[in-house]
């Protein structure tokens, strides 16, 4: 469960490996970019499912205390290098906190609070488009007009979507809020890492930015949640997915097409996410998605792909 964030934060963490590991096979990639596709809209689903068993902060703690432990036994087999300064291990724990403890957390609150899963799934897919329109104060780069147009656009697809869905069932003002919250969440750790970061090990980098998140979200937890677990074969599942096909397998893949050159590819993979994600959510919850709400799914697509995507040339501001 993830947006564009995750592709561009992890894109410099796939240059450490770029040249000592094979990724050329094309064999091994020919499905790679429908498992990660599945993966990662099921997330948006399986975190929804997982909610229905325990509080969302006592889920996160328990989905990145298992990661960790997985990404430390990883670190213990494989010794890669730890980051030479502090500082930069500071960076690896802001951007983590803001994207596990903040986008994540905010996105399971959501959750709770009823905003549906295809609905959550587009409003973190204005993320790219919000990336684009900071950064420049960040980089000194000049905004053109396919920017404000994918923004207004994809703006103008969330507002049918939310408006569609509301006959059905109408977010709270506190599940909306959340979502806000979320896409912050992962913007300000995209930016932070577009200005900041440096290549590191991937299961350095991880095991750091996993237990950013974990310690983000143990205080609430403790402070705010009972911690009761219902532990059914339904919640086992969608924690296994959570942990192993979300936080291993998938990464695991985007880091494979990263390095085989198809960055592009993997960006353009994430205009699909929230219609699955919604496909997903009709066909195991029930969510209904309105014939205007596709329409919006739609329009807000086509706004984030101007929005982000480059002319061969890179002529001219976007």
């Amino acid at each position: 469960m993830a947006t564009d964030a995750t592709c561009q934060w992890t894109c410099k963490i796939g240059l450490y490996e770029e040249n000592t590991m094979n990724a050329d096979n094309p064999r091994l990639l020919l499905l790679a970019p429908l498992v990660f596709l599945c993966l990662w809209s099921g997330g948006y689903v399986v975190a929804k499912v997982g909610l229905a068993y325990v509080e969302p902060m006592t889920f996160l703690v328990i989905r990145y205390a298992t990661v960790v432990v997985i990404m430390l036994v990883m670190f213990l087999l494989i010794k890669p290098p730890l980051p030479e300064r502090p500082i930069d291990w500071v960076h690896l724990a802001v951007v983590g906190f803001l994207i596990q403890a903040v986008y994540f957390g905010m996105c399971y609150l959501g959750f709770t609070a009823g905003i549906a899963a295809g609905t959550m799934a587009l409003l973190m897919s204005l993320q790219p488009i919000l990336v684009g329109m900071v950064a420049p104060r960040w980089t000194g780069e000049i905004i053109g007009w396919r920017r404000w147009s994918g923004l207004a656009l994809g703006l103008s697809g969330t507002v049918v979507v939310i408006a569609a869905r509301s006959e059905i069932e109408p977010p709270t003002v506190f599940g909306l809020t959340c979502a806000m919250l979320a896409l912050a969440g992962i913007t300000g750790g995209t930016l932070w890492e577009k200005r900041f970061g440096v290549s590191h090990h991937p299961v350095t980098a991880n095991l750091i930015g996993y237990a950013a998140g974990l310690a983000g979200v143990v205080p609430v937890m403790l402070m705010q949640e009972t911690m009761q677990v219902n532990w059914t074969w339904s919640f086992a599942a969608a924690l296994a997915y959570l942990v192993i096909g979300n936080s291993v397998i998938a990464v695991g893949l985007l880091l494979a097409m990263i390095r085989a050159g198809d960055v592009s590819r993997v960006s353009a993979l994430f205009f699909l996410i929230p219609p699955l994600a919604a496909v997903f959510a009709w066909g195991v919850l029930g969510e209904v998605m309105p014939p205007i709400a596709w329409g919006g799914m739609i329009i807000a697509a086509a706004g984030v792909y101007l929005a982000t995507r480059r002319h061969p040339d890179n002529a001219g501001p976007a």
